[in-house]
């Protein structure tokens, strides 16, 4: 699924135009993501949580030439499903 497929299920289902869904979909996004940048954890019950951790440095491989590189330490997003979301 696709950011317009998505826009077009969160119409369908809440009643809303393709606009406002697109809105709404816009701004829960750029929530989730100022509050990660802040450093907070994103729990929707049910859902998941999104948070942030931190990768530290590490020695890697540089594929083409074979040599030994330092992969630079990192924060990454890790997102974790709540016990309600089944496939």
């Amino acid at each position: 699924m696709n950011k317009s497929e998505l826009v077009s299920a969160i119409a369908a289902e809440s009643g809303l135009t393709k606009a406002d869904s697109k809105k709404a979909l816009d701004a829960a996004v750029a929530a989730i993501s100022k509050a990660l940048k802040d450093g907070d954890k994103v729990t929707l019950v049910g859902f998941g949580t999104f948070a942030v951790a931190k990768r530290a440095a590490r020695q890697g491989i540089n594929p083409a030439t074979k040599k030994a590189i330092t992969i630079p330490a990192k924060s990454v997003v890790k997102f974790k499903a709540g016990s309600e979301l089944e496939l």
